[in-house]
């Protein structure tokens, strides 16, 4: 009988079905995994390691993770970000707690209500003109600890970089950290797209994390060039409780954890998380200055990250996007957003440019 083990090499029945040359700008999910983390997946694999978070890889992770955030951060490795600012934003609040968020918040717009309805929390929405709250914001809904009535705020939750593609400085999230704890409240910081600001503020994550007074991060690693995985980080020991419970029940518990956890070692042991991080910011930058360069197109925030949001006539979006994947942002404004990618090439970028101005000429 042929050994189990011996499947190096073997050819397997899977097929390709779909046109790797088929590019878009929709999302920085659309992009595949990054050569380097499906050789660290290959690593990881064959023999048996401990399962739910025992085996070497997670063990690793913490000191990598430590490396970052310093060293009281612990990282409790889940499937997706949505299950990453659930567990998160349970493990800081009550039952009767609330999060003020910006209007825009991923937490709020894009999770189909599981930090309500799966984490039981409500959420306190406040709008904002770039995405950023800011002491002056929070306190908007920062209020009403004793009223009975009230859900009490507990967490302010920020985005970095934000759903619209801007990045708070260290010190703004330092003032936001330091209005947040004089009032009692912790901060949670969601960084699905953490590396992206870190890449264009040019600083070490810790500046904006652990370093200025965040209390609990969901680190994001899919949009980085993982296959799938982010982490809750604590970075306040004190201000969680029951953390791997919550892990489990809210049922992002990976059993197989090595897979996740040395996704995130690959991404953050060296540098390809800013490698990456970087390459995508670039080719924002030039996809901006390639559309700027167009009569009838308006650039509606500044390009900090690897998003551009652009406003321009929605025949030619509608035209546009049978050539090029991309998603409305608001379709009644002709608002749309653009994303780009670890694996973005220049040549994709002038591509789509030059589509763009065919289109629009029409």
């Amino acid at each position: 009988m042929a050994d189990p083990r011996a499947v190096t090499g073997k050819k397997t029945d899977a097929r390709q079905h779909h046109d790797t040359q088929v590019r878009g700008f929709a999302s920085d999910n659309y992009a595949g995994a990054h050569p380097e983390i499906l050789a660290a997946l290959a690593l990881a694999n064959g023999g048996h390691q401990v399962a739910y978070g025992e085996d070497d890889y997670t063990a690793h992770l913490q000191r990598v993770i430590r490396s970052h955030f310093g060293q009281s951060a612990e990282a409790f490795p889940v499937f997706n970000g949505t299950g990453a600012n659930v567990v998160a934003l349970q493990a800081v609040t009550d039952r009767w707690g609330a999060v003020i968020a910006a209007d825009t918040a991923h937490i709020h717009v894009d999770e189909c209500g599981a930090p309500e309805r799966v984490g039981g929390l409500k959420l306190l929405t406040v709008p904002t003109e770039d995405g950023k709250l800011t002491p002056e914001l929070i306190d908007r809904e920062a209020y009403g600890w004793d009223d009975e009535h009230r859900a009490m705020p507990q967490v302010v939750s920020i985005t970095q970089s934000t759903e619209l593609g801007t990045v708070y400085t260290p010190d703004e999230v330092r003032a936001i950290c330091e209005h947040a704890h004089e009032r009692g409240m912790l901060v949670h910081l969601d960084g699905a797209r953490i590396a992206n600001a870190a890449a264009s503020l040019d600083v070490p994550m810790r500046a904006f994390t652990n370093a200025v007074g965040v209390d609990i991060l969901s680190y994001g690693g899919t949009k980085n060039g993982a296959v799938f995985g982010e982490a809750v980080v604590v970075l306040n020991p004190d201000a969680v409780r029951a953390m791997k419970h919550l892990r489990k029940l809210s049922m992002q518990l990976a059993s197989k954890m090595r897979f996740v956890s040395v996704q995130l070692e690959a991404l953050l042991a060296r540098d390809l998380w800013l490698r990456n991080a970087r390459h995508a910011n670039t080719m924002a930058q030039r996809l901006a200055a390639g559309v700027r360069q167009i009569d009838g197109v308006e650039i509606l925030h500044p390009v900090q990250s690897n998003a551009v949001f652009a406003r321009l006539p929605h025949d030619v979006s509608e035209r546009l996007q049978k050539r090029y994947r991309f998603y409305f942002w608001d379709e009644r404004a002709g608002d749309v957003r653009w994303m780009c990618s670890f694996d973005t090439t220049p040549e994709d970028v002038d591509g789509f440019v030059e589509a763009l101005r065919e289109e629009i000429s029409r």
